[in-house]
């Protein structure tokens, strides 16, 4: 009988799916929108982050449009198959989340803007779910490729809190953790809403805005965050 597992609870290492030893498929093509190739090796000055809020549909598409974004690509993190294919994220059997990586030229675009953007744009407080989509799949997560990387997305995390929680909102969900391996998506979810221009799009914020970084970290909460206008 086969294994089957809740696809709202994560499963442990001895329980995930065994993976591949290599990607059944291979990135050929540049990002469709910017141009640039989507795997490394990116070129010397560039910086990389990489978030789950989510369908990474939608999630891409926020991010390639940010000014300094040099390339994006989505794909499967923060799980324990490796090489997964997206039936097998799906089945909630690889213990992966749906992220995108943004690879970004931090002299024009900061680390704190993607995290900016990246907060404004779901629920992190949805736990193992964002909106209708519900898996561990779908599940908040930012992954961090430095110790200053990590300090950031945590002082952001809790300066958000306060407004969220103001608003009715529970505690924040999202996972913030040292970057594992990530294992890129089959090409055709790649830029997927740029050749798919009425392709789906479940992406939805709080309507909450995260304040300015200089106030981050403040252990006064008022004006830390704000309500749109």
């Amino acid at each position: 009988m086969l294994f089957r597992h809740p696809k709202t609870e994560l499963v442990t290492a001895d329980q995930a799916l065994p993976g591949r030893a290599s990607a059944p498929f291979t990135l050929t093509e540049p990002h469709t929108v910017l141009g640039h190739p989507l795997t490394a090796p990116y070129p010397a000055g560039l910086e990389v982050a990489d978030f789950g809020l989510g369908c990474f549909w939608g999630a891409e598409r926020t991010f390639w449009q940010l000014p300094g974004v040099w390339t994006t690509l989505v794909g499967y993190q923060g799980g324990h198959t490796p090489n997964p294919t997206y039936e097998e994220v799906c089945s909630g059997r690889t213990g992966h989340t749906e992220a995108v990586r943004v690879v970004y030229d931090p002299a024009i675009l900061p680390y704190e803007t993607l995290l900016k953007t990246f907060w404004e744009a779901h629920n992190p407080t949805q736990g193992n779910r964002q909106g209708n989509d519900v898996g561990t799949q779908y599940r908040s997560a930012a992954y961090t490729h430095s110790p200053a990387q990590l300090a950031t997305a945590e002082a952001s995390r809790d300066a958000f809190q306060p407004a969220l929680s103001a608003l009715g909102h529970g505690p924040i969900t999202t996972e913030i953790a040292p970057a594992g391996p990530f294992y890129p998506a089959e090409p055709y979810h790649q830029q997927y809403l740029s050749r798919n221009i009425n392709g789906y799009c479940g992406l939805g914020g709080t309507g909450v805005k995260l304040g300015d970084p200089s106030e981050w970290g403040n252990s006064c909460p008022i004006g830390v965050a704000k309500t749109d206008d």
